[in-house]
């Protein structure tokens, strides 16, 4: 996997791009994929964020994940989302050097559910201050958002485009908080009754929502 230029040294990346090309004439739409906690051995290969890429890649999207910094080949020290979010800013520069495609999904679990929220608001609100401004936000896919110890208090996203995805069963992130927070933005929201923090034997649902939300298949 490509090792690029970041802040904190080189993030580690896993880009698929359809047909094996990044320019796919027939692709427009690029995911990007963030990690949960890597306090608690959260990296790419999370089967959650797996998920997500694999909906990704099966619906016809390049896709690209990565390492946040200080996890795996990426270099650098966990920095409590601020850091993390710089490294997904990081990674979108990059994908716009390496494909025309500007349709963007952003998809995030726990921990880098809430950096990608923050990553949609940045495209949202100053996507000039990144050379980003050709980007359009199709989907934000906040999956077990980790909103209970990060600042989510004046996130601004595009509401229309932003779904919540949790389990009423979640161990880790109380679900009464979770619903809160989409009730309080406004967003559409998917409770998979049972279901824990990690969707164990549920990830074939997950990814169902997945679909549903994303080409608003009977929502």
């Amino acid at each position: 996997m490509p090792l690029i230029p970041a802040p904190a040294g080189v993030l580690e990346i896993d880009a698929l791009w359809q047909q094996n090309n990044p320019n796919d004439p027939s692709t427009d739409t690029v995911a990007l994929l963030c990690h949960p906690n890597p306090l608690f051995e959260g990296t790419m290969n999370n089967k959650v964020v797996t998920t997500m890429y694999r909906f990704a890649r099966d619906n016809g999207m390049h896709v690209v994940r990565f390492n946040f910094r200080g996890v795996g080949q990426s270099t650098g020290e966990h920095d409590y989302a601020d850091g993390e979010v710089l490294d997904a800013m990081t990674v979108l520069q990059w994908i716009a050097t390496q494909t025309n495609a500007r349709k963007l999904w952003l998809g995030g679990f726990s921990f880098g559910g809430y950096v990608t929220a923050r990553v949609a608001e940045q495209v949202l609100l100053s996507p000039h201050v990144w050379g980003l401004s050709d980007f359009e936000l199709l989907k934000v896919a906040l999956i077990s958002p980790s909103i209970e110890k990060n600042d989510s208090d004046n996130l601004s996203l595009p509401v229309e485009n932003t779904f919540e995805i949790y389990g009423n069963a979640d161990e880790v992130i109380d679900p009464v908080n979770m619903q809160a927070f989409a009730e309080r933005l406004g967003i559409a929201v998917s409770v998979v009754d049972g279901a824990g923090h990690f969707f164990h034997g549920r990830l074939s649902e997950l990814k169902k929502l997945l679909e549903q939300h994303s080409f608003d298949k009977g929502i």
